[in-house]
């Protein structure tokens, strides 16, 4: 075989430090040793008439020259003339699937095309990466030119192609070349970086994973004549694995697992990459992947920058008692009433020539409270104070202080602080007097018996289906309706009660299946009360009485209007705070110096259940 070529020249050149850093290094193109690729104008794809003949490729120790031939067509003649002539003088190439070092040393690639090009002002090598595939799995893909002059032939020529050409100065002995011992293949270096440079490593392959679009558009239909005119100099950003190419390993992920691990991680059920690629390796018995894959993750991002969101108990209950309660401006809280019910105070009918009768003494009842300081203490170092730049720390703790003594005080008032009455840190009842725990005076305690509501319901005929919840609703408001019979407060009253029992009387149904209450206002219409209010904090609350027998706490009718919370010049809610420099440490006090007590008789009513079963 004697084929005869247009002309030749060098294709690429070894060794050549390009513009944005990058090497192409010796033997980078040695597989396509003895490949013939189509030989095109100025690297355009995107038209049949711009392909102008064919290129027959030679490796060599310089870099790939190449042998090329002109076709037919009118361009393939135009180009010729062109070449004749010396109007164009230099080759390209456009060449994909790179494999590169960490300190861009260019090892491997395919050449796809060579092309004739104008060469530039400055000769020498130039390389530009153009990011041409902008879907998931693109290649990394070069243009590349080395703008050496080309060499003419005559029809009679034979060109001097060898194939695994040795150098022109090289003895033909008829061995193979060998390979330089200097030489080292990819897995050569990878097994001798160090742990810093596999990490670095390791990151482009994390980056890459990252940069995909978050669409999975797949744009390798571009057309690559725009891509290359938008995409010169170099500079443009990375997004695909500089790793990938035609061959197939065994130990990095596919392009097809790529695919399957991102469709994954984008559906709903998944939702994460990290998830994602779990799955995929025990469904898919992986062996080859990245070791700490965790650590190529981005940070965790925050949802709502600046504070915490803070994750209380019920606070609803707690700002509606301290609005309601009566306030004053004395802390030493005296009440007096007279009982005016008895029977020897009545007045008497007059009878002509009897002596009047006079009436009986009326009853005073004096009750007194005196003040007690509430407070809740915190600090913070310095140091975090200063650290924490994303959101004021400082008013975060206090508003945080500032709740906490509101939903203490609060308790306090309704059912109070729960401690032992020996605790130093109690909050006593001599001073703030819980409405739950009051004397019978002050507060009505009525037990609810669900026996009973469960009996007149269904008398004898016991097969009746009549729901517990019904049940249960009907004798909380049986009693709620009788003990306001003894009420003595002002106007009308809230009910404050756990969520639990507000949930068993709106799941309440008749023996049709038809709910009773269809929200918490008709609830609180059948309970004769102004407002409802749940408040987590009475769940489960137990008080034993004066004859050791327990009651369950259900609820409380109240009007807080008839609370009474006193506190002096001084002794409103204020807030201190102290440098400790022995510690670096700042310290925050909130306090607040108060009395409480029911000012009317009769003024609450506690819904209790008989409890003496329960233990402890």
């Amino acid at each position: 075989m004697n084929p005869k070529y247009d002309f030749s020249g060098w294709a690429t050149r070894n060794d050549l430090v390009c513009a944005d850093g990058r090497t192409i290094r010796h033997n980078a193109f040695e597989n396509c040793d003895g490949k013939t690729v189509p030989l095109v104008w100025n690297h355009q794809h995107n038209e049949p008439t711009n392909i102008l003949g064919h290129a027959l490729l030679e490796n060599r120790k310089d870099g790939v020259y190449a042998y090329c031939t002109f076709n037919e067509t009118e361009s393939g003649k135009a180009a010729k003339l062109l070449v004749q002539h010396g109007d164009i003088a230099s080759l390209s190439i456009y060449a994909n699937g790179l494999k590169q070092t960490p300190n861009k040393d260019v090892m491997h690639g395919i050449i796809r095309e060579v092309s004739l090009v104008v060469a530039g002002a400055n000769p020498g090598a130039f390389i530009e990466f153009v990011d041409m595939a902008h879907g998931e799995g693109g290649e990394q893909e070069v243009v590349l030119s080395a703008y050496e002059p080309i060499s003419l032939f005559s029809p009679s020529d034979k060109p001097p192609l060898v194939h695994k050409a040795k150098d022109e100065d090289e003895p033909d002995d008829g061995k193979k070349e060998e390979k330089p011992k200097s030489e080292k293949t990819i897995q050569d270096v990878v097994d001798g970086m160090t742990e810093e440079q596999r990490t670095v490593l390791y990151s482009l392959i994390g980056a890459t994973m990252e940069g995909l679009d978050a669409n999975g558009d797949d744009d390798d239909e571009e057309d690559p004549e725009d891509k290359s005119k938008n995409n010169k100099g170099g500079n443009k950003t990375m997004k695909h694995n500089v790793f990938d190419n035609e061959d197939t390993r065994d130990d990095v992920l596919s392009h097809s697992d790529r695919m399957d691990i991102l469709d994954l991680a984008k559906s709903k059920s998944v939702g994460s990459l990290r998830t994602a690629m779990q799955i995929y390796a025990e469904q898919n018995e992986l062996q080859h992947g990245i070791d700490n894959i965790e650590s190529l993750f981005p940070d965790f991002k925050d949802l709502r920058p600046g504070a915490p969101e803070r994750v209380t108990r019920d606070q609803g209950w707690v700002t509606v008692v301290m609005q309601k309660v009566h306030k004053s401006p004395i802390s030493r809280i005296r009440t007096r009433q007279i009982d005016a019910r008895k029977d020897d105070i009545r007045a008497h009918g007059y009878q002509k020539s009897k002596r009047k009768i006079g009436s009986g003494n009326m009853s005073v009842i004096t009750r007194t409270t005196d003040p007690q300081t509430v407070y809740r203490t915190d600090a913070l170092y310095r140091d975090d104070i200063i650290d924490i730049t994303d959101f004021d720390v400082v008013e975060y703790q206090y508003a945080t202080m500032r709740e906490n003594l509101n939903e203490e005080v609060a308790t306090a008032i309704m059912i109070g602080d729960g401690r032992e009455p020996d605790d130093e840190m109690k909050i006593s009842e001599d001073h703030v007097r819980s409405i739950w725990n009051d004397n019978d005076l002050y507060t009505i305690h009525y037990d609810v018996d669900i026996e009973k509501a469960r009996t007149e319901l269904q008398g004898s005929k016991t097969d009746m289906s009549f729901g517990e919840n019904y049940i249960y609703a009907e004798a909380i408001i049986a009693a709620a309706l009788y003990a306001r019979e003894k009420y003595k407060g002002t106007g009308t009253p809230d009910f404050f009660c756990t969520p639990h029992l507000v949930n068993v009387m709106l799941l309440a149904r008749d023996m049709n299946g038809r709910r009773i209450y269809n929200s918490k206002t008709d609830l609180a219409a059948a309970l004769n009360v102004g407002n409802l209010y749940t408040a987590e904090q009475f769940e489960g609350k137990v008080r034993i009485d004066d004859e050791a027998h327990k009651h369950k706490l259900l609820g409380i009718f109240v009007n807080l209007a008839d609370y009474t919370v006193g506190s002096t010049k001084g002794g409103e809610i204020t807030r201190f705070d102290q440098f400790d420099i022995d510690f670096n440490q700042q310290k925050y006090l909130i306090e607040t110096r108060i009395s409480g007590a029911l000012t009317r008789v009769y003024s609450a009513i506690a819904l209790e259940e008989p409890a003496d079963n329960i233990g402890g």
